[in-house]
């Protein structure tokens, strides 16, 4: 009769088992409120990375459209810098020309 043990070391024992098993349940429930947080934080980050990557085409393509508009202004500034100076040369070349007329026709030329 060793080998048996008695009831009340049973209960001990059953009583220690519910015991270790409440409380690897509660850290397993822990754990995996834990893991679902990561995973939703994971989620969220690819997310955000995928956002940054469309953000990063969309910012080079609004560089490049900047850069063709820049070359365009840059042409429509010039035109009316040659015609300024087209027009200004016209008017010295008509100014001159009046003085030298006025020069020739007092000298009696």
């Amino acid at each position: 009769m060793d080998d048996y043990i008695s009831r009340k070391e049973h209960e001990a024992f059953a009583d220690l088992m519910r015991s270790e098993n409440k409380r690897l349940e509660d850290e397993n429930n822990r754990q995996n409120k834990r893991l679902a947080e990561v995973e939703t934080k994971v989620g969220e980050l690819i997310d955000i990375s995928t956002s940054i990557k469309s953000m990063t085409v969309e910012i080079k393509n609004l560089t490049n459209q900047i850069a063709k508009m820049d070359s365009r202004v840059e042409v429509m500034e010039s035109r009316d810098g040659e015609m300024w100076r087209k027009v200004t040369g016209y008017i010295i070349t008509a100014i001159i020309g009046i003085v030298i007329g006025f020069i020739f026709t007092r000298i009696g030329m």
